[in-house]
C-alpha cells in the first residue's frame, strides 16, 4: 500500500491584517518570546504562538505562506 503525504493547510491571518504586521514580543522576566500578528489600533499581539528559534520564526512566516526574512547579522 502506497499512502499519500497530506499537506498542511495554510492558517489564514487575521482579517485585515498581513505580512507587515507580523511582531514578536519577548519578556523581561522570562525571555520567552511570542510571535503574532499586531493589531494596529490596540497594538494587541493576535493568534501569538511562542518561539524558541529562528528556524520556529521562519516555520510561523511560512505556516501563513509568507516568505520568511532572512537572518540577521549581529
Amino acid at each position: 500500500m502506497f499512502w499519500k503525504r497530506c499537506a498542511r493547510p495554510r492558517l489564514t491571518p487575521p482579517q485585515g491584517l498581513g505580512e507587515k504586521d507580523i511582531a514578536t514580543e519577548s519578556s523581561i522576566c522570562t525571555g520567552e518570546t511570542v510571535i503574532g500578528f499586531r493589531e494596529p489600533g490596540t497594538g494587541k499581539l493576535l493568534q501569538a504562538v511562542a518561539v524558541r528559534s529562528f528556524e520556529e520564526i521562519c516555520d510561523f512566516y511560512r505556516s501563513y505562506g509568507f516568505d520568511p526574512p532572512a537572518r540577521q547579522q549581529r
